[in-house]
């Protein structure tokens, strides 16, 4: 991230506007030059320039304003953030438009083709249609069977990959899961 503010121009009006900083601590937090300030100071620089407020937009405190203020030798110190992104959120349905509404059943097919170890509600969930769509195209009963070309959802951007390995690796561990349990009740 940079350390410089958002629109300096704007930020720097508001600063020689707004407080008792000096020019050389407006100008070095700006990333702008010294009589640049000057000349926005006398009306002669940045003339029709909205002031920013960077308070307002969180890269300073008023705390550090006032320390800059009592000390000129004291830089402004931009705020900065340690943003965490977090993937752990529900996913969202995405409209989907009217022009791409045959993708899901073609995409339920792909999936139904090339990973036959999920189950139909994991396909349905995938592909975004009914579990009884999905049976239907399993079983070549769905009213549009013969019209439905295998696509892949994640190349057409239907599902991530993501997506698409946890659905897969999830029902490799029911497989293994039902494997061991008929194993038991044989040796029962």
């Amino acid at each position: 991230m940079s350390n410089t503010p958002l629109m300096p121009m704007a930020t720097a009006v508001w600063l020689v506007e707004n407080t008792t900083l000096t020019f050389k601590q407006i100008a070095n937090f700006c990333k702008l030059h010294e009589v640049e300030i000057q000349g926005i100071a006398d009306g002669e620089v940045a003339k029709g320039i909205v002031g920013y407020n960077p308070i307002m937009s969180g890269q300073l405190t008023r705390e550090e304003i006032e320390l800059s203020s009592k000390d000129e030798n004291r830089p402004l110190n931009i705020k900065t953030y340690d943003v965490e992104i977090s993937t752990t959120e529900k996913k969202i349905k995405r409209y989907v438009p009217l022009s791409k509404k045959q993708d899901k059943p073609d995409s339920a097919l792909w999936l139904i083709r090339n990973h036959s170890i999920l189950k139909d509600s994991q396909v349905a969930k995938l592909a975004g249609i009914t579990k009884n769509s999905v049976v239907a195209i399993r079983n070549k009963s769905y009213w549009n069977y013969n019209n439905l070309n295998p696509k892949d959802p994640v190349a057409m951007g239907l599902i991530s990959q993501k997506d698409l390995i946890e659905a897969t690796e999830k029902a490799e561990r029911r497989i293994k899961r039902e494997k061991r349990e008929k194993e038991k009740a044989k040796q029962a």
